[in-house]
């Protein structure tokens, strides 16, 4: 796969993630959104309540994935991105998951997440929004062979947030605020003699197969 250094062929990645998402995770029901890569800086992405796109007589949602955080390791990506996914599965049934200005994440945000592939958390003030990968979703995205995003904007120090609640103009936001994780939830592992690399979950013993050299951790 050609890598990801260009925004053009990110937001193409990130479409084809989401389509696949939706397919495999919500059944298809969602109506695919605009995709875009914006700076956040108070959350890794958001999505807009309103529909404030408009493609010839079409309206759709904003989805948006946090610019400067793009090149975090891509389970991390794919679960912001499943965030926001269950925010727009919300809004679209009419389930009221945030309070607070769109800040506060409540139990019904909780509930639907659970059954989206993410492991989620209780954070102090913006309550359910600490999510991360749960290991289903971390099989499916190495099943899907996704790999990391070459291409990230910078800007001075950002510090990812423990979550969001900003308006986006008239159409407001639910913003996704993962807790900013350290350490990535799978492993890499290279072969030393031709450079094929494959992801796992867990350590493992493997061989190249085409080398039949043992494979070692990156």
């Amino acid at each position: 796969m050609k890598e990801t250094v260009k925004t053009s062929r990110t937001a193409g990645y990130l479409e084809k993630m989401f389509r696949a998402l939706n397919r495999d995770w919500f059944g298809g029901e969602l109506e695919e959104p605009i995709i875009t890569i914006q700076s956040t800086p108070r959350a890794y992405g958001h999505v807009t309540v309103a529909k404030t796109w408009k493609r010839k007589d079409d309206w759709r949602h904003e989805l948006n994935i946090g610019a400067e955080t793009l090149d975090r390791p891509i389970e991390h990506v794919v679960a912001t991105l499943v965030h926001e996914m269950v925010h727009l599965y919300n809004i679209a049934h009419d389930i009221q998951d945030c309070s607070r200005g769109g800040s506060y994440h409540n139990k019904k945000f909780k509930a639907e997440v659970e059954r989206r592939g993410l492991v989620i958390g209780h954070h102090e003030k913006y309550g359910w929004t600490v999510t991360e990968p749960g290991d289903d979703l971390l099989e499916y995205i190495i099943d899907q062979g996704w790999t990391e995003i070459r291409i990230n904007r910078t800007g001075g120090l950002w510090t990812p947030p423990a979550s969001g609640g900003e308006k986006a103009g008239e159409g407001g936001s639910r913003d996704g605020g993962e807790k900013p994780v350290k350490r990535s939830s799978t492993r890499k592992y290279i072969c030393p003699k031709c450079g094929q690399s494959i992801r796992a979950t867990k350590t493992v013993n493997i061989l190249c197969g085409d080398c039949m050299e043992k494979m070692v951790e990156a």
